[in-house]
């Protein structure tokens, strides 16, 4: 019984080639109450490899989080499948706005204590007591509302280049850093103030609202199924697009482009440029913004030092990297001394405590 992958990244491209299928990349999460999180990880592993399934999915007792892509003439398989799972029967599947066939090339179904990282103690509140969900039109509206304070619920590398029109957007690095932030700056207009939240797919916004009124906030929203499903409404129903830029996503695309704005810029020479990369020198790794010109004569690279190492021999690069840590921390990306461009967010509340 096979219950992990064992094919390369290459070897699964050159599969994915050779099919010569359309795929789709899409994503969705539950929250529910899984008794034996191992056990349904090996159930869904099974069944979809066996559907040509390849992505990120996270199970753990307090449910499901998925991120991936599979051959578009078996998406109708894969949905059945979900209809069989009490929990995730008729679940809304956020497909993405720009396809491409190797956003994912392993299937990773991983067992982890929660199914987004949120450092916070469930038992300590009503996890299912949500804030409201607003559809693409009422979201628009709200947002132009002079007593709404919206709060982009990302990280800053992910609203760097991306976010909604007047959106607070937290110069975080993780989603937790986020939340005892939006409580402190806003301790004095839990009552009077609309609490306005979006992520990517929705997921941080569902335990965030939750946890926001469970702090006192009386007026608690969020955007339904985040900037994706927000993306195909506004292009379905013909609604006012408030989206400036790319919206950042966790697979091979690295973004999806929302609108013609380029809101963000090269992180080494200033110029407008939105495009992650990754250093090239594998001992590095570090994700930034570097322009087609920077990327040329950097080599890739985020630094002169970077470059030198990665120069080297193939071998000569592994000793190097012998007895080192893992100098790609997750939580820095896009952060370092050495980016004289990488733009520093506005302080959380900055421009909501001057306009009162």
């Amino acid at each position: 019984m096979q219950l992990y992958n064992k094919l390369s990244a290459k070897e699964r491209a050159e599969l994915i080639d050779q099919a010569g299928k359309k795929r789709l990349t899409l994503s969705f999460y539950q929250y529910a109450k899984i008794e034996n999180p191992q056990i349904f990880r090996d159930h869904l592993f099974l069944t979809w490899d066996a559907l040509e399934v390849l992505g990120r999915i996270y199970v753990a007792t307090e449910g499901i989080n998925g991120q991936l892509s599979l051959p578009a003439d078996r998406f109708n398989e894969f949905k059945a499948h979900l209809d069989t799972i009490d929990f995730l029967k008729d679940i809304r599947l956020n497909i993405a706005v720009e396809q491409y066939n190797k956003s994912f090339l392993k299937l990773k179904v991983k067992v982890r204590n929660k199914i987004v990282s949120d450092g916070l103690d469930d038992d300590t509140f009503d996890v299912t007591n949500k804030g409201i969900h607003l559809a693409a039109e009422d979201f628009n509206k709200f947002i132009e509302d002079e007593n709404t304070v919206l709060v982009d619920m990302r990280n800053h590398y992910e609203s760097e280049i991306g976010h909604f029109k007047n959106a607070i957007t937290p110069d975080v690095d993780t989603f937790r850093d986020s939340l005892d932030i939006i409580e402190e700056d806003l301790k004095d207009h839990k009552e009077d103030k609309n609490l306005v939240m979006y992520c990517t797919g929705g997921i941080r916004c569902e335990k965030a609202s939750a946890y926001f009124k469970h702090k006192g906030f009386k007026n608690v929203y969020q955007l339904e199924g985040g900037i994706i499903e927000y993306t195909r409404q506004v292009n379905e129903q013909n609604i006012e697009n408030k989206f400036l830029g790319k919206n950042f996503v966790f697979d091979d695309r690295r973004a999806e482009k929302i609108s013609d704005d380029i809101i963000a810029s090269c992180h080494q020479c200033g110029e407008p440029f939105d495009v992650h990369t990754n250093c090239a020198n594998e001992a590095c790794h570090l994700l930034f913004i570097q322009c087609p010109k920077c990327k040329e004569e950097m080599e890739n690279c985020c630094s002169t030092t970077c470059m030198e190492i990665n120069r080297l021999p193939y071998e000569e690069q592994k000793e190097l990297r012998k007895g080192q840590g893992n100098s790609n921390d997750i939580f820095k990306k896009g952060r370092a001394d050495h980016l004289p461009h990488k733009k520093d967010l506005r302080n959380i509340f900055d421009h909501f405590q001057k306009s009162k």
